[in-house]
């Protein structure tokens, strides 16, 4: 009888948390268009009150049998799958597909397109299926996140902001089912500092503003539970990728040390500002000075940046729209994989770059168009679209604004 009570009590003792994770759960599908996030060990899950230190961030990474790099995803859910699908990355399911490969998505996944939260959701789903799998997929901070965290909205759609209301309207219902709950903490108010009016703010989007910036500040949920695990800068074998660029200044400031801060920032930290180093022109999200065209691509920079990082031998990067695809430069040094694929951004067809592990690069591309443009082509093997040698070529830079 004694050992009975005692089970029972045993029980009712973890009812608090059981109702904490359904809850959470019933938010996640409600926000994410249907999803439920596949298990993670809990000691790594960024929802954990209990947790205390930001996550750990891996900042170099040994070559794969695979590589794959995408770039700016802005919003599109649509194509973002598209481009997932062109690299073999996700099957007819949406499920992880990839087996042991890592991809890399390069950032830019807010801003111009209406489902931010959504592709969020999509993506920490896939990064879950693919480590089980043996794979692994690592996001990146793009100069929009940065943008966002620091309540910069100039490029946010109007149903942008109403998927951040919706969100808060369900998160705040799942922390008033926990608040009933005699066991657990009280939620905190995630519009506490939140002004109730700004000056020169239509009342249409007034709520979705106030919801974004809840969801995204320093320490936001939306921010700790996704961007904080995205890296800055991050090297893969014989590849470093950045959104922007690198400038030996930032080599020698630290690659793992911009990792953390720009981490301790998002999880709440650091203050309200980025660090220097993700503001202005020069800034590793922001730089242009090897994705422009060509004859303007700063290349004896770009080779002393790569000297100073040991057995680099190439930069990816996103940022800026390259309307003829994917392409190199700088002696095959620079490498550029903004597509403007988002139809809030460019509507371009869907490319993706391939790494093997003899370093070869290959473009898998949805454009029909490359056939006429290039002679060698490799085989796609069952993937859709055309796999190609890259070459090093011009690019057309499309001017958009951030």
């Amino acid at each position: 009888m004694e050992n009975r009570e005692e089970n029972q009590k045993a029980l009712c003792k973890h009812i608090p948390d059981l109702l904490s994770s359904f809850v959470d759960a019933f938010v996640d599908f409600s926000v994410s268009g249907g999803l439920f996030l596949p298990s993670q060990n809990p000691s790594l899950d960024p929802q954990k009150t209990h947790q205390e230190t930001p996550l750990s961030l891996q900042t170099r990474y040994p070559a794969p049998d695979r590589l794959v790099a995408i770039g700016d995803l802005h919003g599109d859910m649509e194509k973002s799958k598209q481009a997932l699908r062109l690299a073999g990355l996700i099957d007819e399911s949406d499920k992880w597909a990839g087996g042991s490969a890592t991809a890399v998505q390069v950032g830019d996944v807010l801003d111009r397109g209406d489902d931010e939260i959504k592709i969020l959701y999509f993506l920490e789903k896939l990064k879950r299926e693919a480590m089980k799998d043996g794979g692994n997929l690592i996001t990146m901070n793009g100069n929009h996140e940065i943008m966002n965290i620091e309540g910069d909205f100039r490029y946010v759609t109007k149903l942008g902001l109403k998927e951040f209301e919706d969100w808060a309207y369900w998160y705040c219902l799942g922390n008033e089912m926990k608040s009933l709950c005699a066991g657990l903490e009280k939620p905190k108010d995630i519009y506490d500092g939140i002004p109730l009016n700004f000056r020169g703010v239509d009342s249409e989007v007034l709520q979705g503003i106030r919801a974004r910036i809840a969801a995204l500040r320093p320490n936001g949920p939306i921010a700790n539970k996704f961007l904080s695990k995205n890296v800055t800068v991050l090297v893969v074998g014989d590849s470093i990728f950045v959104h922007g660029g690198l400038m030996a200044k930032h080599v020698e400031y630290g690659l793992e040390r911009i990792n953390e801060e720009v981490r301790d920032w998002i999880s709440g930290l650091m203050g309200k500002a980025a660090p220097r180093y993700c503001r202005g022109g020069n800034a590793v999200v922001w730089l242009r000075k090897y994705s422009v065209v060509e004859k303007n691509c700063d290349c004896s920079m770009l080779e002393h940046v790569l000297a100073t990082v040991p057995g680099v031998k190439r930069m990816i990067m996103g940022h800026t729209i390259q309307a003829d695809g994917i392409n190199l430069a700088c002696n095959n040094r620079a490498v550029r994989i903004d597509v403007g694929m988002s139809k809030g951004c460019g509507d371009g067809l869907p490319e993706v770059l391939e790494i093997n592990q003899n370093s070869d690069l290959r473009v898998l591309t949805s454009n029909p168009l490359y056939q006429s443009k290039h002679k060698s082509y490799l085989d796609a093997d069952t993937k859709e679209g055309l796999g190609l040698l890259i070459n090093e070529s011009g690019s057309k830079q499309v001017e958009v604004k951030a």
